[in-house]
């Protein structure tokens, strides 16, 4: 059975997990009524529409 020779260090041991625990950027699509930037399976801030149809109505017309 394959036995470690001896302690991995805090250095190489946390050196190995920060490779694991970048973020990535969320994917931004821009929005088909209004060409805002939204990420993707959410609803316009700015226009208030999702796939075609009015979901909610913005802050900024009320």
């Amino acid at each position: 059975m394959a036995v470690p020779r001896g302690k991995t260090s805090k250095a190489r041991t946390r050196r190995r997990q920060s490779l694991n625990m970048k973020l990535t950027a969320p994917s931004m699509i821009d929005c088909s009524t209004c060409g805002n930037k939204v990420i993707l399976h959410r609803v316009c801030s700015k226009c208030g529409y999702y796939r075609g149809k009015q979901v909610i109505v913005p802050d900024s017309k009320v």
